[in-house]
């Protein structure tokens, strides 16, 4: 980590540590969603904040550490709208209607959290093992799947022999595809899967999937 002393302050403007962090993050979510982490320059981050290079590396320590504090607040934003979520009034099928109309929304408004979970693999996600707050964090959303499985399995609903984590990597790989490879998808078959006029039927057909996956009549073995 790069060892930077606090930056005297110029034209006697006192910043505000919190605003300026925030609109640091904000810049850096957008440069690193365009261009990679790679690509991307903290000089170019500075500019665009009206910052200095000096500052962020005060806040942040480097560009590797900025990468990982933007990470944990892309999935601290889905987190925050997993705890939101509120089906227990719901019975089964319609709770995990909504649950996974919520990831669709999410995936849908928050392009640049796809962009960066695609880069973040690209590098073996060695930022998100390294982090201790991102391996706190957790999902809610999990917690809330588990309850809703055990509440269609023992009403008789739901019939499929599935966990929280499969069947949430199942939600998010529709949500997650339909955003990130809709540029070589719409290439190759001329199909927008972001078409806002498609958009609610996607979106019923998603939950229309996943509650057909676990009522389906299963022959007992």
């Amino acid at each position: 980590m790069t060892s930077v002393e606090e930056p005297a302050r110029t034209n006697g403007r006192i910043r505000d540590a919190a605003r300026t962090q925030a609109e640091i993050l904000d810049v850096a979510t957008q440069e690193f969603a365009r261009a990679g982490y790679d690509g991307a320059r903290v000089d170019e981050i500075a500019a665009r904040t009206r910052t200095t290079k000096r500052m962020i590396y005060y806040y942040f320590g480097g560009k590797e550490q900025l990468f990982t504090a933007v990470l944990e607040r892309a999935y601290s934003v889905i987190r925050e709208a997993e705890q939101q979520l509120d089906v227990e009034h719901l019975d089964p099928v319609a709770a995990i209607r909504r649950l996974a109309e919520l990831t669709f929304d999410h995936h849908e408004q928050h392009p640049d959290f796809i962009r960066l979970v695609s880069i973040e693999n690209i590098h073996g996600a060695e930022h998100i093992a390294a982090s201790e707050k991102l391996g706190r964090i957790g999902s809610p959303a999990l917690d809330v799947i588990r309850r809703i499985l055990e509440s269609g399995q023992e009403s008789g609903l739901f019939t499929a022999d599935v966990d929280a984590v499969d069947l949430h990597a199942m939600i998010s790989s529709y949500c997650f595809f339909r955003v990130s490879n809709r540029h070589t998808f719409g290439a190759l078959f001329g199909r927008d899967l972001v078409d806002p006029a498609r958009r609610e039927y996607y979106r019923t057909m998603l939950g229309d999937m996943v509650i057909a996956y676990l009522t389906a009549p299963r022959a007992e073995g």
